[in-house]
């Protein structure tokens, strides 16, 4: 799919009036929820849900330019719009998810601008990618399910219509699977718990359900551990490229600020703005190489998924490697060239370093990626969640 000049030309003005307030969400810890509705009038929150149920019907390398672009601009947006897109792709295509239920939470999107996301991560357990059960629990009872737990690090908390909470049930011999709640659903609360260095508008606080009714139509794809599989090459291109995008756009943001830097600053020893000395050319010239090698990366990836014929699952964690990588180098270059400004509280580039930094949480993780590259090179069997 290719997104017309004009939704180009609007999600980059999105993307400007979001940099407008970023520092202040940032600095409040906030969520920008003018953003998320702006997303929605504009159509971006239902972008990759399919035309036949009223959305844009986008594919990777359309969501891979909003996330980036926007990314840029406000990254915790970003991060909520990147989470958007992974629910409603995976749902999309699940055959185990309710063909009615998939609807409703895609039109929901379309029409009411609802947000959905996946929640996995919990306080013992850490990400469920290293394995292990959770402790959220779903008990048996007439017609459903209890659900009763604590997920952390759930983005976009305090403006979610949709969960997908990861739990195992009761039996003497747990299933997994994902629980579909209403983000007002009794028994569901949120504790304010968010407070990190970097994307402090992302609203990543824990979610606590306590005993919330589950309808058994509502229990999906329940397995045994031993049954559970990764995800495939094409869902892995997803996460890994929409994931990556959201800090290629943060280092991006940071290239432009310290250009337009050089080119302001002329201190008086020198005559002549930062940006004549060689040694501020060759700092953005090795910032623009690193970003070139992301935009080729990111572009390669989403347009052999489009075409049909997804990388391996280990091309898209390298992929996910290099470009993250590239962009926390980025940033920090930019850092390092510029000083004692770039540390300034009411500068952007101190921001956009403690954002990207963040870039290095996401699942899976740098030793994962090449640990279980290598030993897939190696023909010895592969870490599996």
């Amino acid at each position: 799919m290719s997104l017309s000049p004009d939704l180009q030309l609007k999600i980059a003005a999105l993307a400007r009036d979001f940099a407008s307030r970023a520092a202040a969400h940032d600095e409040a810890g906030s969520f920008p929820f003018e953003n998320i509705k702006l997303l929605s009038e504009a159509g971006l929150l239902a972008l990759v849900v399919p035309a036949a149920l009223g959305g844009a019907g986008g594919d990777l390398r359309a969501a891979n330019h909003v996330v980036n672009a926007i990314g840029a601009g406000e990254p915790s947006t970003a991060l909520v719009l990147a989470q958007q897109y992974l629910f409603h792709f995976r749902m999309l295509r699940n055959q185990a998810f309710p063909p009615a239920l998939a609807e409703q939470i895609a039109r929901s999107a379309v029409t009411d601008g609802a947000l959905c996301n996946a929640l996995l991560v919990e306080p013992e357990q850490g990400s469920p990618i290293r394995g292990g059960l959770p402790a959220t629990t779903a008990r048996r009872v007439e017609g459903g399910f209890r659900l009763s737990g604590r997920k952390i690090y759930s983005t976009g908390s305090v403006a979610l219509r949709w969960l997908a909470v990861w739990a195992r049930t009761d039996d003497s011999e747990p299933l997994l699977g994902g629980f579909i709640i209403p983000g007002g659903a009794e028994g569901v609360s949120i504790e304010e718990s968010w407070n990190h260095l970097g994307m402090r508008a992302s609203a990543s606080h824990d979610m606590v359900f306590e005993d919330v009714f589950v309808p058994a139509s509502r229990a999906i794809d329940l397995r045994a551990p031993a049954d559970l599989t990764p995800p495939d090459d094409a869902a892995t291109a997803w996460i890994a490229t929409l994931f990556s995008t959201i800090y290629d756009g943060v280092a991006r943001a940071a290239r432009d600020w310290l250009v337009a830097f050089l080119h302001a600053r002329a201190p008086s020893n020198l005559g002549a703005p930062l940006a004549s000395l060689p040694r501020m050319q060759d700092a953005v010239g090795a910032i623009d190489a690193l970003l070139y090698v992301n935009r080729a990366l990111l572009a390669d990836i989403a347009g052999r998924c489009d075409a049909g014929l997804p990388p391996p699952a280990r091309e898209s964690s390298f992929m996910k490697l290099a470009v993250t990588n590239n962009a926390v180098a980025a940033v920090s270059k930019a850092l390092e060239v510029s000083g004692n400004p770039g540390l300034t509280r009411h500068n952007a580039l101190q921001r956009h370093y403690r954002d990207v930094l963040c870039a290095r949480v996401h699942s899976p993780q740098d030793d994962a990626i090449r640990l279980n590259g290598g030993r897939e090179a190696l023909s010895v069997p592969p870490i599996s969640p």
